[in-house]
């Protein structure tokens, strides 16, 4: 009788698989990782061998330079490809884009590590996929009944909103290098703001990225006052790093309505400690409704919850007859959201 614990274990490096003698997103260097996307709680650099998609291969290279790795190895969405005895094949996640679930199969046991993932639209990745399998590994970021998204238009609209009310004001949106960014310009774009929109320098590179990938964010200017002066940022939607909110950077800008696109925004406390005016609640994970509707769509035998609020959907699987632990891996971070 093969255990699941037999083909895929948490260790002090991260996810192992003893038969295929891997690590999924190890959090310390090793021999060979299988990386589900680029944010970097999961994708670090110094394994001797990497295998993931192509764009997050690419947006490996980008951040960390050429040689993050020793090799590397590209997967295609849905191709299995034999490491050892173990067959695995990556699958879309809907986190970013480049982002896979990665499905391990051995002796008949099918184990489904999604990393980090979310169910509703995003036009800058390719959306999530079911997988069947008999364990899935879930992350519990948003894992409490309080956390519901709301429409993802209403809050692109409450910006927009925002921006025809305080014509003389700048508005700085708050979002994280990897995803966030262009997914906000991406719905701006689909919402019909078709005037340029200024971003951070440290923007540049993946938004480059996903124009090269042909995903149209239409026309962005890097937002810097030198040779010109604050008020002609008057009326201006500006996207930084949450980073470049405490620096001097974000007082260049004209009585800026301060906003920040995340799900952590639901918390009102969060809004207030961040002097964030405007929060918009727009994340890149599942919230609860979506977590528990994932679980019952695929129906597996049994759930590990990993990297967030991981006892309540535990708790959740167990009043409803489904085998569920949390693995409480460690060296993943919620605050990039």
């Amino acid at each position: 009788m093969v255990r699941p614990e037999d083909l895929l274990r948490p260790t002090p490096q991260g996810l192992y698989c003893p038969p295929g003698d891997f690590f999924i997103d190890p959090v310390r260097p090793v021999d060979r990782a299988l990386v589900t996307h680029g944010h970097a709680d999961h994708a670090r650099p110094g394994n001797a061998r990497v295998m993931a998609t192509r764009q997050t291969l690419d947006i490996m290279a980008l951040r960390y330079g050429e040689d993050f790795a020793g090799e590397r190895q590209t997967a295609r969405f849905g191709e299995a490809t034999r490491i050892g005895d173990v067959a695995v094949s990556f699958h879309p996640a809907g986190h970013v884009l480049g982002s896979a679930q990665i499905k391990v199969e051995w002796q008949g046991l099918r184990i489904v590590a999604s990393g980090d993932y979310k169910r509703r639209h995003d036009p800058t990745c390719e959306g999530f996929e079911p997988v069947p399998c008999d364990v899935f590994i879930t992350e519990a970021t948003f894992a409490l009944p309080v956390f519901r998204h709301p429409d993802t238009a209403g809050e692109i609209d409450k910006l927009l909103q925002s921006v025809r009310r305080f014509p003389e004001r700048a508005h700085l949106v708050g979002a994280y290098a990897l995803g966030k960014a262009q997914r906000v310009i991406r719905h701006l774009r689909e919402a019909g703001y078709d005037r340029p929109i200024y971003i951070h320098g440290a923007l540049k590179k993946l938004c480059d990225f996903y124009q090269e990938e042909e995903i149209d964010l239409g026309e962005l200017r890097p937002a810097t006052v030198e040779g010109g002066k604050k008020g002609d940022f008057a009326g201006a939607i500006i996207i930084g790093t949450p980073s470049a909110f405490a620096d001097k950077w974000a007082r260049r800008f004209p009585d800026p309505v301060a906003s920040f696109a995340s799900g952590w925004m639901r918390v009102r406390q969060r809004a207030r400690q961040r002097g964030v005016e405007l929060p918009l609640i727009l994340s890149d994970h599942a919230d609860w409704d979506e977590l528990t509707q994932t679980i019952t769509e695929i129906a597996p035998q049994e759930v590990w919850v990993t990297h967030g609020r991981e006892e309540a959907l535990v708790r959740w699987c167990e009043l409803r007859q489904l085998r569920a632990r949390p693995l409480h891996l460690v060296g993943y971070e919620d605050e990039a959201e």
